[in-house]
């Protein structure tokens, strides 16, 4: 199950390297859609927690066509996206949090070039993985102090980045992930609605936005 190549958000973090710049014009205090420093432990724990549960009721339940099947040419399968989940839970944010609460910068890391298991794995195993994975993260995370949020460490790219920015991005990339994934398995069944496609328009993949 390879997945260079492919595209996601996470291949488009060149583009991101450059919009990380202007971020000191976003003020976090102004801005009401984010959290309060005070729960955003409680809040990043709380999405973390869930998402193992999601995919293992997904891939236990769906059969193995549907999962592997890509929504177009190039895109993900949900199957590359929990392979991705599962990449990104013992190579980067764990990592990441170590490298915070140490004093670390951080290495590179090429999202393409990583892939965690062999394709034998059934996506039940995979799924199993990743949630024994995930739950050695969450210990990790409850380590986690007030004091620790303003910690800051070096990104090859970003340069300065914040314990709080990485934990915001660790749980929007769990969610976005996993939208992804079923926005993957939607797509089969959207073609087929007849008269009621226009109303998934915004959910087809490939399809361009009058």
């Amino acid at each position: 199950m390879p997945i260079t190549g492919l595209k996601s958000a996470c291949e488009r973090e060149s583009i991101l390297r450059t919009d990380h710049r202007s971020r000191t014009l976003w003020d976090a205090g102004k801005d009401k859609r984010r959290f309060s420093l005070n729960t955003l432990v409680e809040h990043v724990h709380a999405v973390l927690s869930t998402t193992p549960e999601r995919w293992q009721r997904l891939v236990s339940t769906l059969p193995i066509d549907l999962l592997t099947r890509p929504p177009v040419a190039g895109e993900w399968s949900a199957l590359n996206c929990l392979q991705h989940l599962l990449d990104a839970e013992r190579l980067v944010f764990p990592v990441r949090l170590h490298a915070f609460l140490a004093g670390k910068d951080f290495d590179d890391f090429d999202p393409n070039q990583q892939h965690s298991g062999p394709d034998s794995q059934t996506p039940e195993q995979l799924a199993a993985v990743f949630a024994r994975s995930r739950q050695e993260s969450l210990v990790l995370l409850s380590r986690v102090r007030d004091d620790d949020l303003g910690r800051t460490v070096q990104h090859p790219q970003f340069g300065t980045v914040t314990l709080v920015e990485m934990l915001h991005t660790w749980a929007a990339h769990d969610l976005m992930h996993t939208v992804q994934a079923e926005r993957a398995l939607m797509q089969p069944f959207m073609l087929g609605c007849g008269p009621w496609r226009p109303f998934f328009r915004d959910h087809e993949i490939g399809v361009a936005k009058e």
